[in-house]
């Protein structure tokens, strides 16, 4: 879930990751939310929520959105749309 201070979103409820950001925060002073795919919204909902839960204490910094090529099942390339959204405690 987390590599450095970068915490990546899958498949797990929306909550575990919100409840694992807000120690991080805390710990590091900020942190990076990546997601690909289909759980670009997924992080999206883990940032604003952990914003709206922080009262004031965590902001939202800079906000990212690409696409990255993959290798696909058959060999060919893929594009994939992927977003990074930094949080940070002031």
């Amino acid at each position: 879930m987390f590599e450095g201070n970068v915490m990546f979103i899958g498949k797990k409820p929306i909550m575990s990751y919100v409840l694992t950001a807000i120690p991080k925060l805390e710990e590091l002073g900020g942190l990076t939310v990546r997601a690909r795919g289909m759980s670009i919204s997924k992080a999206v909902d883990v940032a604003l929520i952990t914003v709206d839960r922080s009262k004031g204490e965590v902001r939202m910094g800079e906000i990212g959105i690409n696409t990255e090529v993959l290798p696909g099942a058959d060999g060919n390339p893929l594009n994939v749309s992927s977003i990074k959204i930094s949080l940070i405690r002031p």
